[in-house]
């Protein structure tokens, strides 16, 4: 039996395939869902409501800019706790046991086949998606990934609002650094988490590996949990991003 079952189906999307703008989006922590098969992984109902089963308000924050870049947008649609897009397969954390404050029952144990199932079923589809949306672009474009993180990690308090992260091409992050300067949000390279913390996965697979400026941007998920905050980050990273990207992209090559 396939770990999702047809209404349940697929486990990533690309949205805006057509966009215009030499980017794209990507965000692989944008949906707490957790396929029926797996009985909810044993998650208590403040775990699955969690930042550990989802990137809280990313989802909506890429929407948001996939219409005011007019970029297409790739998404997982499958919860993290199920498999995390942006780990590979021989990653710890790919499938965790625990996250954060929170067991995770239905990761722990896992038979090799029931590993094998969760890449088969979830990781590879996202990556095939992502790697065809890339392939389908006029023009190579920018690679930016939206992540959200939660204000108190093992209870201590993060104060930075808008993190930038980079891999070994900082391209993108170093614009993008420059561009936030005048945003009234405290930003910082490489915070709350670095490459170090093994965050950039999909940079590395798909931006490195095709020599494209890639770009990782976290958002303190309070500045996202209203319509509210949505619109107002979208106001503010919007500007920013066009900034990087048309620095990155000659206007010729654009058109």
């Amino acid at each position: 039996m396939p770990l999702l079952d047809p209404i349940e189906s697929p486990a990533a999307r690309a949205l805006n395939t057509n966009g215009k703008a030499p980017a794209l989006l990507v965000c692989e922590h944008a949906s707490r869902f957790i396929p029926a098969a797996l009985d909810e992984l044993g998650l208590t109902a403040t775990a699955a409501l969690s930042h550990a089963a989802w990137d809280i308000g990313a989802r909506d924050l890429a929407i948001e800019l996939m219409g005011a870049l007019d970029a297409p947008l790739v998404l997982s649609r499958v919860s993290r706790l199920v498999y995390d897009c942006n780990r590979p397969p021989d990653a710890k954390g790919a499938i965790p046991s625990r996250s954060e404050a929170f067991e995770v029952p239905g990761n722990s144990e896992l038979t090799t086949e029931e590993r094998n199932r969760r890449v088969q079923e979830i990781y590879n589809p996202f990556q095939r998606l992502l790697s065809a949306t890339l392939d389908a672009r006029p023009t190579p474009p920018v690679l930016i990934t939206i992540h959200s993180f939660t204000p108190v990690y093992h209870g201590r308090r993060r104060d930075v609002e808008l993190g930038i992260l980079h891999d070994a091409d900082d391209r993108a992050a170093r614009i993008l650094l420059k561009a936030a300067s005048g945003s009234g949000l405290k930003t910082a390279l490489n915070q709350p988490y670095s490459a170090a913390d093994g965050v950039t996965h999909t940079l590395r697979e798909h931006g490195l590996k095709r020599g494209l400026p890639n770009v990782m941007i976290e958002i303190r998920n309070d500045l996202l949990d209203s319509p509210g905050g949505i619109t107002r980050m979208t106001g503010l990273l919007a500007p920013m991003l066009q900034a990087t990207i048309s620095e990155l992209v000659p206007q010729e090559v654009q058109t």
